[in-house]
């Protein structure tokens, strides 16, 4: 059964219970300080613990202080208290506090708990914000909140650590992305990849080209002609900035030279006949193609690269590249060898599904690995030719494929995918002739033909996002002891209303 909003609202309503009860529940021990997720490298316990109280003060320099107020507000979510961020902190006070200027590598961080308070230290912002991950489930649900004293010293394993999420088969809000942003970002996921077109639909507002979004983007658009919509280039700023402040990094994705029905509907130009297609809003692929040999498919394509690019400050444009079954061997490769030097032109580094890597131009971009093979000749060779890897095999990272036979939501073309499938694996060693030293991280898509509301994207994404995260962070994985973590992670979504799939492999906390 799922969980409820109304389990939620009980959860979070525990603590007033409790509080107000004759006989108070006995405190809670404090978390173990190795009990997080993505779980830390080196974990040194001690006896000192540190109790946070409402007169509790977060001190960080000015530069850092959009990570401490973030802190600040979980922690009032938490507790209740409405703790105090400052750049110097009164001497007789109990001092969270957060430094940069460490001498540590990137997104690493150094976590002290001690009885007189709690240092955070890091390189940079974006570390500070990794650590405040951890410290943040390191505070117990229900008070008194103490945090287990000792020392954390943590760094992630690859750099690109992502999920992706399909807003062209059905269009999910801004509101809906923010969401899901806020919830990945606790696990340390850093990239968000953002598919906005296919058949179904076109979902990124293009100046140059409007009928895009006003024909593709139209009511009616998406799986089942469920699910129109889509970003206006303010919707989209505003996403990259609201990401940014979590440090995440949004990665936008137009499909082609396939996945392009809803475009060709809109521009009948971009065919080869000149004729319309049919409206799809069935889940077939590979089908469409835009006219490889007209000079019109290259000023469309320039176009929007150039706009979605200058929109964009992150350092990638994924531009798809998949199931085109409908464009020849010959024509894919012409294709691919035109568009993705327009990426680099407009500033960014293009990115394409493991297709891509059949054109020599691609030496220069990033695959993504979505084969249901350890074994890739092609993505083998355009490694040893410099190409760079995102690990993404459909059989294990794809969170929109079922748990089981009985799930109602998600398909099941690449195999059922329970939380311990998704954890036991490595993105370092998964396919033959790619090192990991050509993998720059992994990425977990969620595609959204079965999806219809933040419940259930929340429902197919966790707990899985949490064994994907642990994947990209962490050097060395232990079923046992994330399962048993993941059990006791369980509690903070039921308060938080994440509408999570509780997995019948994890004992979950009550």
């Amino acid at each position: 059964m799922r969980i409820t909003r109304l389990a939620a609202v009980l959860a979070c309503a525990l603590p007033l219970i409790v509080a107000s009860a004759p006989a108070a529940l006995a405190a809670p021990a404090a978390v173990g300080l190795g009990s997080v997720i993505p779980a830390p490298i080196e974990v040194h316990p001690h006896g000192s613990a540190f109790k946070i109280t409402k007169t509790t003060v977060i001190e960080a320099p000015r530069s850092a202080f959009d990570v401490a107020d973030r802190l600040a507000e979980a922690l009032r979510q938490t507790t209740g208290y409405r703790l105090r961020v400052v750049s110097h902190a009164p001497g007789h006070a109990k001092v969270i506090s957060l430094r940069t200027g460490a001498r540590l590598g990137p997104e690493a961080y150094r976590l002290s708990v001690r009885r007189d308070g709690i240092s955070l230290q890091a390189r940079d912002n974006a570390g500070l914000f990794a650590g405040v991950q951890t410290l943040r489930q390191l505070v117990p649900l229900r008070g008194p909140f103490t945090v287990a004293g000792g020392d954390i010293a943590d760094k992630p394993r690859f750099g690109y650590r992502g999920a992706m999420l399909d807003i062209a088969r059905h269009f999910h809000t801004p509101a809906e992305i923010k969401r899901y942003i806020d919830e990945i970002s606790q696990f340390k996921v850093n990239y968000l990849h953002l598919h906005l077109s296919d058949d179904q639909g076109w979902r990124i507002q293009i100046d140059s080209w409007p009928r895009l979004t006003t024909v593709g983007g139209a009511a009616g658009t998406g799986v089942d002609g469920v699910g129109g919509g889509f970003l206006t280039k303010a919707d989209y700023r505003d996403l990259v900035r609201y990401a940014a402040s979590r440090y995440v990094t949004i990665v936008p994705e137009i499909d082609m030279p396939g996945h392009v029905n809803a475009a060709q509907v809109a521009y009948p130009e971009l065919t080869c006949d000149g004729v319309a297609p049919r409206p799809r809003t069935d889940i077939d692929v590979g089908y469409s193609s835009l006219c490889i040999g007209k000079e019109i498919t290259y000023r469309f394509v320039e176009d929007v690269i150039r706009e979605l690019a200058a929109l964009t400050p992150g350092p990638y444009l994924h531009i798809g590249g998949d199931e085109a079954h409908a464009t020849t061997e010959a024509d894919y490769i012409a294709f691919q060898q035109r568009v993705l030097p327009l990426v680099a032109k407009y500033g960014k580094k293009a990115y394409g599904w493991n297709e891509i890597t059949q054109a020599p131009a691609a030496h220069n971009a990033v695959a993504q690995y979505w084969g249901l093979s350890r074994e890739n000749a092609s993505l083998a060779a355009a490694v040893a030719q410099g190409t760079k890897v995102i690990m993404s095999p459909a059989n294990l990272a794809y969170v929109d494929q079922k748990y089981d036979p009985s799930t109602r939501l998600g398909l099941s073309w690449a195999g059922f995918i329970e939380v311990q499938k998704a954890y036991d694996w490595d993105p370092g060693t998964h396919v033959a002739g790619v090192p990991e030293s050509a993998v720059l991280g992994l990425e977990a898509p969620l595609w959204s033909e079965t999806l219809r509301s933040i419940d259930d994207i929340e429902f197919m994404a966790f707990p899985r996002i949490a064994a994907l995260a642990e994947l990209g962070w962490s050097p060395s994985r232990d079923w046992e002891s994330f399962r048993t973590r993941l059990g006791a992670y369980g509690p903070r979504w039921t308060a938080r209303g994440v509408d999570f799939y509780p997995s019948p492999q994890i004992d979950w906390a009550r």
